[in-house]
């Protein structure tokens, strides 16, 4: 059974708890990681069976990991607050304003080079 999650008031502090979750996950892969290699340093050599669980512990975590970000990336994409937003349609506008200044400073070059040419002429 798939759970959808929305991005209503009460779901975003769960989200954000999950994604809390996902932090202390991370943090908790990369101390496991530093234990692997801090055991292959070792002098008297790794313990196999402590290098053993720390890598099962890793990979099911990054498993989890990877299926907690799936699903809040899911999520946040069904969420869409932006909808009615008119940055696109404004930037769009204000980028053809840059086009035009360019072009008619372009043609400002031009009509000072024709005159510039007829007076020497």
């Amino acid at each position: 059974m798939q759970t959808t999650y929305t991005m209503d008031p009460q779901n975003q502090n769960t989200s954000l708890q999950r994604l809390q979750n996902v932090e202390k996950r991370i943090v908790r892969v990369l101390e496991l990681a530093s234990s692997v290699m801090d055991e292959w340093a070792s002098p008297s050599g790794p313990r196999k069976e402590l290098v053993n669980n720390h890598c099962s512990e890793f990979m099911q975590l990054i498993k989890d990991i990877q299926v907690t970000l799936r699903e809040e990336i899911k999520s946040a994409c069904e969420y869409r607050p932006f909808e009615k937003c008119d940055y696109v349609p404004r930037i769009s506008n204000e980028i053809c304003c840059k086009k035009l200044d360019h072009v008619i400073a372009q043609l400002d070059e031009m009509k000072h080079t024709i005159e510039g040419y007829h007076t020497t002429a």
